[in-house]
């Protein structure tokens, strides 16, 4: 066949497969069998290679690239994918609707009910038409792009069905089917290597896979939910209609429900159905349809009002607590552990559970030696809920937190007020090895290939007391210690020195200080913008912050003011840059801190916080001396009283609003 004739029907080709990839994976029938649609495959495959000037990145054979990368690049989601908020009730349903009504008096609620897909969800930009990036949810606001492996599911179309100009983001998620699973696990034993826990597992694990290859073979599918970018789409029922006309799978138990009552007959029908389903489902995820009341109800915390987890009933199982072994954490907490006997929960086998601390011991009556019922509700960390005494045989024994750290041997303290048992020795090894597994951790400074064993040798040898220590490492210091040659030695030095430059936010997060978290910490980034103003912040300036109360603001200053953590914190930084947060360039409400409060009506809370920032200005949570404004709507909390008693400016909503108009108006 000449060049033409090839090109002509190359064309034909692609537009028939993806046609039927359309029904094989959206409609759920196929025309022909799927022996016939591999032969088509093979013939464009065939012509593709005698001609290869007329490959094109969207051709079906082009899923899989055929090249290993290096890693993961980073990606910042243009708008995060939150979290939602579970409930594990209809109790917890209807007081999800009351907490809404009282925002939204008159408005009509009408909802959109979607199963809870049980794997790894991720987010796909379309550029025109064409799949350019994927990447995983990740911490909600930064991902790993795993464009590469996404590409090789035939359920995620490289072009989509109808012509759309511009920017386009789906959202879903990424799966295993349960019965792939089980041929994936067979053809895996028989090449002797270990099967695959679970669905879950197997489909996050198959997306971070470095080799496109091994992600192909996996055989995972996707399943949409989300679309943003259609302006014209004005409900959750009508972006699901969109997905399929633009080429995706939905699921199709989603249902638009008028009534609470009608959402709980879509999650009876599917619990009941759960397990004859080819995908795991946790639950049922309840959106409020309309567009306009979901954003207008805004956002609190970190997750919209407007929309709920509803899981199913959390998986139980009874198991006996073998022994009760006690964890030395980062800030010196020690943490009761209880030792099971295996039992399955959830797909994956619990050995062990957190029993927190000693309260909680006597609150359960637990001894070692108890049968006791174990669950993970909402899939989380395994926990001890119940005692079954009656089946005692009589050899049990009670359990008491020790009174010396069983790591270093020094005494333990229980601070009034406090339910933590706490190691008195800051020096202490477990401290030290958890504080350096906290900084190198996926949430903090995120270096890769220090694991617990690794780190521990690292501290065993001497190599390393601290984190500034780690950038000192060179390759002939690892070369000769247990499981490192030449290239481990390289490769995990390489990637230390990749990490000397650390985002604010993580670098505070890694810093290990008592009751800072993850999200803590990028409140303190924002609010504080370089490393040296957080560090020398007053108690007064912390607790400004919203989400930063007393005892947090005296644990940061009681961290810095501790003559051994400022030694250790120098040294860190004369190995590493700190990025500060880079400011916006300059606007009309440069200089301006605004806070608001109760509900606006022409705008959510988010929209507003976002046209104050577009014009410089600075949004807090908390209101200060230092506050500008303060923008009230109907119903302003404690804020309100706030800005009144300091004599900071409240603006209404109509107040707002005109300034907002004169400041553009006058650029």
């Amino acid at each position: 066949m000449n060049k033409p004739n090839a090109a002509k029907r190359i064309l034909k080709l692609r537009a028939e497969i993806d046609r039927y990839r359309y029904q094989y994976h959206v409609l759920n029938k196929l025309e022909i069998s799927e022996e016939a649609l591999d032969a088509l495959k093979h013939e464009l495959y065939k012509l593709e290679q005698q001609y290869p000037e007329l490959i094109t990145p969207d051709s079906p054979t082009q899923r899989v690239a055929g090249k290993t990368i290096a890693g993961f690049k980073k990606v910042r989601h243009e708008t995060p994918m939150l979290s939602i908020e579970d409930a594990f009730s209809r109790e917890e349903v209807d007081e999800w609707l009351v907490r809404m009504k009282k925002l939204r008096p008159h408005a009509t609620f009408d909802f959109y009910a979607d199963p809870k897909m049980d794997g790894l969800a991720v987010s796909l930009i379309y550029e025109d038409g064409v799949f350019v990036r994927g990447a995983t949810r990740g911490d909600g606001h930064v991902g790993e792009d795993v464009t590469h492996n996404l590409r090789t599911i035939e359920a995620i179309p490289l072009i989509l069905r109808k012509k759309f100009k511009g920017r386009l983001e789906i959202r879903g998620e990424v799966y295993m089917a349960k019965t792939q699973l089980e041929r994936l696990n067979k053809m895996l034993k028989k090449r002797g290597e270990p099967a695959l826990a679970n669905p879950r597992n197997a489909a996050a694990g198959s997306i971070r896979q470095l080799d496109p290859q091994v992600a192909a073979e996996r055989g995972l599918s996707f399943m949409g939910y989300g679309l943003l970018g259609d302006e014209s789409l004005k409900t959750c029922e009508q972006r699901h209609d969109a997905l399929k006309h633009l080429g995706f799978s939905t699921n199709p138990h989603a249902r638009f429900c008028k009534t609470l009552e009608e959402v709980e007959k879509v999650f009876d029908s599917l619990q009941k159905k759960r397990e004859s389903l080819d995908y795991w489902i946790d639950g049922v995820v309840v959106n409020v349809d309309n567009d306009k009341l979901f954003a207008s109800l805004g956002v609190v915390g970190k997750t919209p009002r407007a929309i709920l987890a509803w899981k199913f009933p959390a998986e139980q199982g009874t198991t006996i607590v073998r022994d009760i072994r006690v964890s030395i954490g980062r800030t010196g907490v020690l943490t009761p552990v209880a030792v099971l006997d295996p039992v399955q929960l959830v797909g994956t086998t619990v050995t062990h559970a957190t029993l927190h601390n000693q309260d909680e011991i006597e609150r359960l009556g637990l001894e070692i030696g108890d049968t006791v019922i174990v669950e993970k509700a909402g899939d989380v960390i395994p926990k001890v809920i119940k005692v079954l005494p009656k089946l005692r045989t009589g050899k049990e024994k009670s359990f008491h937190m020790p009174k010396t750290c069983p790591i270093c041997g020094s005494p333990v303290a229980r601070k009034e007020g406090e339910v933590a048992t706490v190691c008195t020795n800051k020096r202490c090894f477990a401290q030290e090895l958890q504080r350096l597994l906290h900084f190198v951790s996926k949430n903090a400074v995120d270096i890769r290939g220090l694991g617990d064993k690794i780190m521990e040798l690292l501290l065993n040898e001497g190599l390393v007391r601290e984190a500034a220590d780690l950038f000192k490492l060179k390759k002939e210091d690892l070369i000769g210690l247990p499981g490192f040659a030449e290239l481990a030695s390289e490769k995990l030095v390489d990637e230390i020195q990749a990490h000397r430059s650390i985002p604010l936010d993580r670098f505070i997060n890694g810093l290990g200080i008592r009751h800072i978290g993850e999200e803590t910490a990028r409140d303190l980034s924002s609010a504080f913008g370089t490393f040296a103003k957080f560090r020398h912040a007053t108690k007064e300036e912390l607790t400004a912050i919203e989400g930063v109360g007393e005892v947090a603001a005296e644990s940061i200053t009681g961290f810095f003011a501790d003559a051994h953590e400022a030694r250790r914190l120098d040294n860190l930084l004369d190995s590493v840059t700190v990025l500060g947060v880079q400011k916006k360039a300059a606007g009309k409400l440069s200089g301006t801190t605004w806070v608001l409060t109760g509900t606006l009506e022409s705008m959510s809370r988010e929209e507003a916080k976002s046209k104050i920032r577009e014009l410089g200005g600075e949004v807090s949570e908390s209101v200060s001396k230092q506050t500008t404004y303060v923008v009230a709507g109907a119903d302003p909390g404690s804020k309100y009283g706030k800005a009144k008693k300091l004599g900071v400016e409240i603006l209404d909503e109509k107040e707002f609003l005109k300034k907002l108009i004169d400041l553009r108006q006058s650029g």
